[in-house]
Parts: C-alpha cells; sequence; structure tokens
C-alpha cells in the first residue's frame, strides 16, 4: 500500500484488523524485520484483535527519502502527518526497533493520549554514540560450514552483529534485515539524519510519566545501543517491563524468538485489561 505524505509516497502494510498497531523499524531495515518477527506472535492469538501496520521509513524499504528532512525532528514529524493520514482521529500502540525506538518514544512524547502502549526492541537510548555505553559482542555458537559458504561482504555483517552464527539465524537475519539494509539509502541518512540524530526536545522528561503498558527489550550482549543507558529513565514509565535478555544482541528478535513471544503477548494481553478497565 501507499500513501503520500508531505509529498512523501510511504509504503506500508496492514495485516489483520483490531486495534492498530504501529510498527516502526530501525536504522538500514525495512519494515520486514518488524513483521518477520512480529507475525509469528500474533499468529497464535485471536483474529480481530490486533491490526498491524508495518511502515517503510523515508530513505528506506520502498519509500523514497528526501533531502529536506531536517533530523530526527523532521523524521518524527513524517511519522506523526503517517499517522494522522491512516489512522485519524485514532487511538493506536507502538512498537519499535532501535531507532524506531528512538522515534517510538518520540511518539509517547508529543501525543501520550494517543499512543496507548509502547513496546521497545533494542531502542536507542543515549542518541549520540560518543554516550552510549555498550556491551560486548560474544558468539555462543557457530557454523563453520554456513560462514564459509556465504559472501565475503554477508559473513562480515552477520558476523559483526549476531551472537549466533547458525544456519536458522542467518535465514532470519538475511530474510528480515539484511533484504532491507540491501535496499537502505545510506548517504541520504547520513546526511539528513546524522547530524541532527538527537531530538530537541527532552523525549524522556514529559510533564507527566506516560502510565500505559511499556516494554523494554533489551539485549545484554547489543554493541549498539548496550542495555545500561535506559534504565536512567526507568521512573518516566511506571507501566514498563524492562527484560535484558542474555544471549541475545542488536538483533534479539531473532535470537531469542521464543522469549520474544511469551513477553509481547503478556504485554498486549496488559494493554487489552487496560482497555477493559476503561
Amino acid at each position: 500500500m501507499q500513501i503520500t505524505v508531505h509529498s512523501i509516497p510511504f509504503h506500508y502494510e496492514i495485516i489483520g484488523t483490531g486495534r492498530p498497531i504501529l510498527m516502526i523499524h530501525g536504522w538500514g531495515p525495512d519494515h520486514r524485520i518488524m513483521s518477520g518477527c512480529f507475525e509469528p506472535v500474533f499468529a497464535g492469538l485471536p483474529e480481530g484483535d490486533w491490526q498491524r501496520i508495518y511502515v517503510d521509513l523515508p530513505g528506506m524499504g520502498q519509500t523514497p527519502g528526501a533531502e529536506w528532512i531536517n533530523g530526527s525532528d523532521g523524521m518524527l514529524d513524517l511519522v506523526l502527518e503517517f499517522v494522522d493520514a491512516v489512522l485519524p482521529g485514532k487511538n493506536f500502540l507502538v512498537a519499535g526497533e532501535s531507532y524506531g525506538g528512538y522515534l517510538a518514544r518520540g511518539l509517547v512524547a508529543r501525543r501520550p493520549e494517543q499512543v496507548d502502549g509502547m513496546l521497545l526492541i533494542c531502542p536507542v537510548g543515549e542518541p549520540l554514540d560518543k554516550d552510549r555505553e555498550k556491551a560486548e559482542l560474544l558468539v555462543f555458537k557457530t557454523d563453520e560450514a554456513l560462514l564459509a559458504s556465504l559472501s565475503e561482504g554477508d559473513r562480515a555483517g552477520f558476523m559483526s552483529i549476531n551472537v549466533f552464527h547458525t544456519r536458522d539465524i542467518w535465514e532470519h537475519y538475511r530474510d528480515d534485515v539484511l533484504s532491507g539494509l540491501k535496499l537502505a539509502n545510506f548517504p541520504l541518512w547520513d546526511k539528513v539524519i546524522l547530524p541532527k540524530f538527537a531530538f530537541t526536545f527532552p523525549v524522556d522528561r514529559m510533564d507527566m510519566p506516560y502510565d500505559k503498558p511499556s516494554l523494554f527489550l533489551l539485549g545484554r550482549q547489543d554493541i549498539y545501543v548496550g542495555y545500561r543507558d535506559h534504565w536512567k529513565w526507568i521512573e518516566a514509565y511506571p507501566h514498563a517491563s524492562y527484560i535484558i535478555l542474555d544471549q541475545a544482541g542488536h538483533n534479539l528478535q531473532i535470537e531469542q524468538p521464543a522469549v520474544v513471544k511469551a513477553v509481547v503477548t503478556e504485554w498486549l494481553g496488559r494493554v487489552k485489561d487496560s482497555y477493559e478497565r476503561k
């Protein structure tokens, strides 16, 4: 599907019916990194409860970028305009991965009354790379025959981020992550987002704490965003579960799918309970 927002034709996909959940991917991949891990979760839940909206951010996947986008503030404005176009006047949940998690926190800060729940997978904590307390990458299992069968570029990228160098992880990485990375307009993002990566407003210092059901999923071996910085803002989210997974890096959703399915299902249950209490 496609909808034009501020002259940018956004590509997105909608699966299911029910209460909407906006799925925002991170820096580089496209919507498949979200659908790849979330659709197996929803396959086991009643139909009609949750509508999933998977979007490609400008410059990623099938959505073209634009040089006039003004950093993360500008990207957040575009996401808000996308929400207004696709979900006019409706409340929704938001799930964000990596940079998408940073944008999700921006959505919550800007429109807390409209966002009924927040789920973050390996979200950016400290916006500036130099300020992040990162973890060390550890490798727990390796399939040498698999690695030898990959091209040099694919092998280097795969080994640089994942804690399991096995065939099943490679196949998920190839289909859910690498497929999007190969479409990404990194030069554009480096030009329009990277110099103004940090929001110009205090995203985790809202006037009132965000009291909706939330879930932070963090990898103990995440070399990009780590897991320690996020605790600084725990009081801003009084109904958030913070879960740090061992044997999990920045792609924890493909490395620990069983745990992800269990805790996401629990989060959805908490959201559902909050609707029933209203």
